[in-house]
């Protein structure tokens, strides 16, 4: 449940960088490097543990473990604190903490491995899904990407064309929820509608099964627009888009 899991570097890397540092600071020390399932790790199951380094950051941690071994019957460890030095490259938006958090924000738009080359794409245009909830900036990132020269898909103005009389999914909608979600001229009241859906997962997803796969099939529609016009990239700004 971190922030960014995706930019988490691999157990084996970080592992390795761990090892390298600590041969680094002194060869002759002997050491085992353990992967942790829980916040505690063996720190609170070990009887031959004396000890735990802590920083000011990660006292209220150690005390937790502490508190977790006299729960287990073991005896509480030292805790050692050392200062860390300030982070060079801290900035006004980040938390005081030096953290792996502060990290992954700043990889952010770094590319970690090169894209995977599935034989079923089209290797042209090339299609980055844009997502994220509102307000959090889809649309602003799509523009300056279209400034770039990306083919912008906006899947929102697509759901809207599903909706309107003669588009792909009136029919099936006004079938399936009663002509009281009409408004005087014919078109679907979208606050009525959702008023009917959002209480109820089975309603929503009545309706997404009628929606989704009409926007996907106009999605479609759009990148083989961006391939005739010759674009090399295509964004797709969805905000349900993993969904």
């Amino acid at each position: 449940d971190k922030v960014l899991p995706e930019l988490i570097e691999p157990y084996a890397l970080r592992a390795a960088k761990l090892r390298e540092f600590l041969e680094d600071v002194k060869p002759s020390l002997r050491y085992d490097i353990v992967p942790l399932a829980d916040p505690y790790g063996p720190s609170v199951t070990d009887p031959d543990l004396r000890c735990l380094v802590v920083s000011e950051e990660t006292r209220r941690g150690g005390e937790a473990v502490n508190k977790k071994r006299l729960e287990n019957g073991l005896p509480a460890l030292a805790l050692y604190e050392i200062l860390l030095m300030k982070d060079p490259d801290h900035n006004q938006n980040e938390e005081e903490k030096i953290s792996s958090s502060s990290l992954r924000q700043r990889l952010l738009g770094t590319l970690l491995r090169p894209p995977r080359h599935d034989p079923a794409l089209p290797s042209r245009p090339y299609v980055i899904g844009l997502t994220g909830g509102t307000g959090s900036g889809k649309t602003s990132i799509a523009r300056l990407l279209g400034h770039l020269g990306a083919f912008l898909i906006d899947a929102d103005k697509l759901g809207h064309s599903v909706y309107v009389p003669g588009g792909p999914a009136y029919e099936r909608v006004v079938a399936a929820f009663g002509a009281e979600i009409l408004n005087q001229d014919g078109t679907i009241n979208r606050k009525v509608l959702g008023a009917k859906v959002f209480g109820s997962p089975e309603r929503l997803k009545s309706l997404t099964d009628i929606v989704w796969p009409e926007i996907g099939r106009l999605v479609k529609e759009q990148i083989r627009e961006a391939d005739a016009q010759g674009k090399a990239v295509c964004v797709l700004d969805a905000a349900v888009l993993l969904e």
